[in-house]
């Protein structure tokens, strides 16, 4: 990739933080580069692992097949359902076909999908915010389709029935604040007795990304996100730039995508499947004469463990490896999965 700098007129970068890969991005991709060492090719995973091209590319090059109905998965064979969730009878499909299955669904979206059960268990009619087509959308609909009315705008909002049942209010945990306040308000006004959850379904990723970038862009000439087309919260972080009046807005899915007419001050933030490495080789080619500066507004240090019978096959693995090196098994220094970041994990595969 040639680094050289697109302009000679950028003075500074604003480098959101948080940014980049979220706590269930970090488990799903640890998750599925365990499953290729571990396993001959070709594994496969339903569905993108998460939506980065620059990811999906670099699993596709180690033999991981991505699929898009589990029918295509043939028996036997090792499979990975992605970070986004599944439908149940996804589930009970790849778990019949006799390989090994690892769900890799963030327990944020597992977390919606058992409100959905319980609340549908209890007669509610659920109202669900959610992008049309999404994988966890569609998934989560998939938990309960009789009880469940996905809308994504006040107008959808409108035209729901009047439920004789109770109304309880879910969301797409990726929903940028913009895009869930104003149907939220919309829904309490057709039903101002609906339940909603004590906590927000709105990812905390999510939330914290958006706050960041809300943080640096009134101070920017312009606006860099990260990311793919097809993932949802990357997508918020460039209405919310828009919208925040930033004057120009970008949304790239590596360096070589920049604009070579950028100057002034220019923000640079990262969709939660994007990985670092495309933050820096963006930095490398904007070559602020002014240098970074990075603008955090909070910490994160959330960890989604593995899923528990990928943690299993993680200890196997490790014991046989060092039993086959002839190193003491009793006394050896268990797998720390906390310890290891998804981008050096990526980067290690080549």
């Amino acid at each position: 990739m040639d680094a050289s700098p697109t302009t000679d007129s950028v003075q500074r970068v604003l480098l959101a933080a948080p940014r980049g890969f979220c706590a269930g991005v970090e488990m799903a991709i640890k998750a599925l580069a365990w499953m290729v060492r571990a396993f001959e090719s070709p594994v496969y995973c339903y569905h993108e692992i998460v939506h980065n091209q620059r990811v999906v590319e670099r699993f596709e090059a180690l033999g991981v097949i991505f699929v898009d109905s589990i029918d295509e998965v043939p028996l036997g064979s090792p499979v990975m359902l992605s970070a986004h969730g599944s439908a149940p009878e996804v589930v009970a499909t790849a778990q019949r076909n006799g390989g090994y299955v690892v769900d890799a669904v963030c327990p944020l979206v597992t977390k919606v999908h058992h409100e959905v059960k319980v609340r549908a268990g209890k007669g509610y009619q659920i109202v669900y915010i959610g992008h049309e087509g999404h994988e966890e959308a569609v998934g989560t609909m998939a938990v309960a389709p009789d009880s469940i009315h996905r809308v994504e705008s006040v107008q959808e909002v409108a035209m729901l029935p009047s439920f004789e049942e109770p109304v309880a209010l879910l969301a797409q945990t990726t929903l940028s604040h913009r895009d869930w306040a104003d149907v939220l308000d919309a829904t309490r006004d057709r039903f101002p007795d609906m339940w909603v959850p004590g906590r927000s379904d709105l990812c905390f990723a999510t939330t914290n990304r958006q706050s960041a970038l809300l943080e640096i862009s009134p101070r920017c000439d312009a606006v860099i996100v990260i990311g793919s087309a097809n993932s949802s919260n990357t997508r918020a972080l460039e209405s919310l730039a828009r919208h925040a009046g930033c004057p120009r807005v970008y949304r790239v899915n590596g360096a070589e995508e920049l604009p070579d007419d950028l100057s002034g001050v220019v923000g640079v933030t990262a969709g939660a499947s994007a990985p670092e490495e495309l933050v820096e080789a963006v930095i490398a080619r904007l070559a602020p004469v002014l240098g970074v500066e990075e603008v955090r507004v909070t910490e994160e240090d959330e960890y989604f463990p593995p899923p528990r019978n990928l943690r299993e096959l993680m200890t196997a693995v490790d014991v046989a490896g060092t039993f086959m090196l002839g190193g003491p098994v009793a006394d050896r220094t268990p797998v720390n999965d906390r310890t290891v970041h998804a981008s050096d994990v990526l980067a290690s595969l080549g």
